[in-house]
């Protein structure tokens, strides 16, 4: 017997329509279809068989020491680098810069809720290519 991850919970103290909003700009995945704003929770939910659903929940309590439980990212059609960039432009905020001259390494972010997350290397940087010249 075995159990299927369902959801990944993320409490917030905020509007969590909001914080969904930008994981799936993060991710790229849709919302759920009736989620809106001020609702008490909402779900980023990726194509069926691809992971589990983001499931954001308001609670009323602040977020006060380092996240247990964490996702880490991996870039799919972008470097890490660009993909740093990307987020900390959607609104995440730098928490810790853990990339090495070589090359290797990762960067944690938070998110607008202050939940960290990490973005890894992406497979073509692993193999010593950029994502973009993976033919080159």
């Amino acid at each position: 017997m075995s159990s299927a991850v369902n959801h990944i919970t993320v409490d917030c103290v905020g509007d969590p329509y909001d914080l969904a909003r930008f994981w799936s700009a993060v991710t790229g995945d849709p919302l759920a279809d009736d989620d809106f704003p001020g609702d008490p929770e909402a779900s980023v939910i990726p194509p069926a068989g691809t992971g589990p659903r983001m499931l954001f929940v308001r609670v009323p309590d602040t977020k006060t020491v380092k996240n247990r439980v964490h996702v880490d990212l991996k870039p799919t059609d972008r470097t890490r680098d660009e993909e740093v960039t990307r987020l900390l432009e959607l609104g995440a905020a730098l928490v810790g810069d853990h990339r090495r001259p070589d090359g290797t390494g990762w960067v944690t972010l938070a998110d607008p809720e202050g939940n960290e997350f990490c973005v890894e290397r992406s497979d073509a940087e692993r193999a010593g290519h950029r994502p973009d010249d993976a033919g080159a």
